[in-house]
């Protein structure tokens, strides 16, 4: 038997619709003529792009891979987990990226224009490859929330964007996770737009034996690819 034909028919019903008029921004960007499919001529391009081999020691570390003059500002958090496929097994040497604001809820970008300060010791942005076990582990700041223009008083939670790249670039994964007892949660479109019964799946865990002590609180979040266990990913 081969691998296509156990690939379960992806359930469209379960799905939330591209156009979602709680969350603003999907009335301008969601599709509103039929897709078009396109040629699958990306999944014959290498990936990442970026290359394995350019990961560097400090990638993984976003409390020092961009600090000009000392240790950015903020709650230091390591966060790790394990990729799994569909039966559990590690998902090996995959590349892991991760991006986010910094603690006071602003992202190095122009577009941005938060009135908060930007950290010139922290670029929001780190790589790792996972090991034998699947499992990766990053150093951080826990990120504020931010206010995002959706609906009046919108706030985004605490969140962590998740980047996971296959063999192929086509086969990119792209994920958020949040913190355990985030009060916005209840108030937030994209986390309550996604299937209810799945959603959970998108929180980490506090786990204090990942703790440092005097250190960083540690924060575990697994990510499933596939299955009827997997992490809920941006369509």
């Amino acid at each position: 038997m081969t691998t296509e034909t156990c690939i379960a028919p992806r359930d469209w019903s379960s799905q939330p619709p591209y156009v979602y008029p709680a969350y603003k921004s999907t009335v301008l960007r969601g599709p509103t003529r039929p897709l078009i499919p396109l040629r699958a001529s990306m999944a014959e391009l290498k990936a990442p792009v970026y290359g394995h081999d350019d990961i560097s020691p400090l990638d993984h570390d976003l409390t020092r891979n961009a600090a000009k003059n000392g240790a950015p500002l903020g709650e230091r958090i390591i966060v790790t987990g394990r990729v799994l496929d569909e039966d559990g097994r590690p998902v090996r040497n995959t590349l892991v990226e991760i991006w986010q604001c910094n603690a006071a809820g602003r992202y190095i970008h122009r577009v941005d224009q938060h009135d908060a300060p930007l950290d010139p010791n922290f670029l929001g942005a780190g790589r790792t490859l996972t090991d034998n076990e699947g499992r990766y582990r990053f150093l951080t700041i826990k990120p504020g929330a931010y206010p995002w223009g959706n609906h009046p008083n919108a706030w985004r939670p605490n969140h962590i964007h998740f980047s996971l790249f296959g063999q192929y670039f086509a086969s990119r994964l792209v994920t958020q996770m949040y913190f355990p007892g985030d009060p916005l949660l209840a108030y937030d479109p994209i986390y309550q737009g996604t299937e209810a019964g799945a959603r959970e799946r998108l929180i980490s865990r506090f786990v204090p034996e990942i703790t440092e002590a005097d250190f960083a609180l540690g924060f575990e979040f697994d990510i499933v690819l596939r299955g009827a266990k997997a992490t809920p990913m941006e369509r």
